[in-house]
């Protein structure tokens, strides 16, 4: 494989941006390292059962998350899982809190119950020994654990699928980025209420912060770099997103 960065799917989506904007570097290519995690982004019920109170139009996102779940654990990639949880008054979540009157469902005493809609849908329920997050913002970083116990799992990449695009997922990638982690956004494993939102919140991602792959190259990344593969021991090229096909 060449040591030039691959070309992915992800570039006609910096193309927006860098049309009248020459100087601006919009189509700079971030290379990945050889250590990624898995982030996984609020996969909860709330977003994914008939008539949650985020309920999106599609399940695809979930059903691309646990495709890259299997392989991870397959690999022995690590993998961070995030949730919501509140203090039953909501008084731990400030004015996110007060702006999103739908949080109120995720409020409440210990841990939620299996059908609560702050419950871990059951295609990637988190297994004992993967990392678990509990926020109460939008990123997975902020005011958590979550750059630490990166930095201590030798994590220089996370591979990110979740809900929603626009929001908790943005907000997380563009804190993986200020924290030093080269962010691949699996645009399959992504959703939002629209897909107009979604493509929108991918494009500017993808030219400002991360590289946004699919489905298929992000498995094909993991592969390459799983911890029981051979893939880590440094050899040459294990590091690149191989483009499609």
């Amino acid at each position: 494989m060449s040591d030039e960065p691959a070309e992915g799917p992800w570039s006609d989506r910096r193309s927006d941006h860098g049309a009248g904007h020459d100087r601006s570097g919009w189509d700079t290519t971030l290379t990945p390292g050889r250590r990624p995690a898995l982030l996984l982004v609020d996969l909860v019920r709330a977003y994914f059962d008939d008539g949650g109170v985020f309920e999106l139009p599609s399940r695809d996102a979930l059903s691309s998350s646990a495709s890259l779940l299997a392989v991870a654990r397959e690999v022995g990639t690590p993998v961070v899982h995030t949730g919501v949880r509140f203090r039953p008054d909501g008084s731990d979540g400030g004015v996110f809190f007060r702006k999103v009157g739908g949080l109120v469902h995720f409020a409440g005493d210990g841990e939620p119950g299996p059908e609560d809609p702050a419950a871990w849908c059951p295609e990637v329920r988190p297994r004992p020994e993967e990392v678990t997050v509990v926020k109460q913002m939008p990123s997975a970083f902020f005011g958590t654990s979550l750059a630490g116990t990166l930095t201590a799992l030798g994590v220089d990449t996370v591979v990110v699928g979740g809900v929603s695009t626009s929001g908790c997922v943005r907000a997380s990638v563009v804190d993986a980025m200020s924290h030093g982690f080269v962010p691949l956004v699996v645009s399959d494993a992504c959703g939002d209420r629209t897909a107009g939102i979604h493509e929108a919140n991918l494009s500017d991602l993808a030219a400002k912060y991360a590289e946004v792959v699919d489905e298929a190259t992000a498995i094909a990344y993991l592969r390459r770099t799983g911890r029981g593969t051979p893939a880590d021991d440094g050899s040459s090229g294990a590091g690149e997103v191989p483009g499609p096909g």
